[in-house]
């Protein structure tokens, strides 16, 4: 809060991390900052009305590189939101207890995000590996560097399942967004259900090859809303280099 040309400060933020998987993180940092917010008031005679644990719940998505099922490892809200309380009545010194703001957007809505995808092609690699081209990129998927995507078909499809992998459209060999898994023979056209896409990924895909798409929104009613269209030179802004 700024005043008179003083600055004031009433709150105390923090951000320890992305995705943490413990708890007792958040206990430590709780702990940490209501030392801090008595060592302020104390020396300042200040009052700081609220603190903020800021970002890092962990969603139930399945991380690279982790082999355990999500439902074991993600700690739960109860878990997160013990090990924060607990340390704020063990370390608080006022006569009453600081507002407390969490930033649980990834755990909120990751799991709430699909992106679909088509497949416009494919082709036999050396190894007898079939890659298939989607009509979707790592542009679009920023997220397939940490997370092991849940693939879903649009319907069954007949014939035994090989091995596959996923390659977006885009001109580059890292356009991979899976790189080993077992499927039938898709068709030209087959559509592809790609999750857990609902938190960052939309915000830090970008404008390469093809224009991000349009977002669908499936309200209380089961009604499907268009709340973004799909973007092209009228609706994107280019800075002149």
């Amino acid at each position: 809060m700024y005043d008179g040309g003083k600055l004031y400060l009433n709150g105390i933020h923090s951000h320890i991390g992305t995705f943490m998987l413990d708890e007792n993180a958040y206990k430590l940092a709780t702990t940490k900052i209501m030392q801090l917010k008595s060592q302020v008031e104390n020396d300042f005679n200040a009052e700081i009305e609220y603190i903020d644990l800021g970002g890092g719940f962990a969603s139930k998505s399945n991380l690279k590189g982790v082999y355990q099922s999500a439902d074991v490892i993600v700690p739960t809200a109860d878990d997160y939101a013990q090990a924060i309380t607990e340390a704020i009545y063990a370390n608080n010194r006022s006569e009453k207890l600081p507002k407390l703001y969490l930033e649980t957007g990834r755990a909120m809505i990751d799991e709430a995000g699909y992106l679909l995808t088509s497949v416009h092609g494919y082709k036999r690699f050396p190894d007898g590996k079939k890659g298939y081209i989607l009509d979707a990129g790592v542009n679009l998927l920023y997220t397939s560097t940490w997370y092991n995507f849940n693939i879903e078909l649009d319907k069954h499809y007949e014939g035994d399942n090989e091995p596959s992998m996923l390659n977006g459209p885009l001109c580059m060999n890292i356009d991979v967004i899976e790189e080993h898994l077992m499927l039938p023979a898709l068709d030209r056209g087959s559509v592809l259900t790609i999750s857990p896409v609902g938190a960052y990924n939309y915000t830090q895909a970008m404008q390469f090859i093809r224009y991000k798409p349009a977002v669908v929104m499936i309200d209380t009613d089961g009604e499907a809303r268009v709340i973004k269209d799909v973007d092209d030179l009228a609706t994107v802004n280019y800075k002149e280099v």
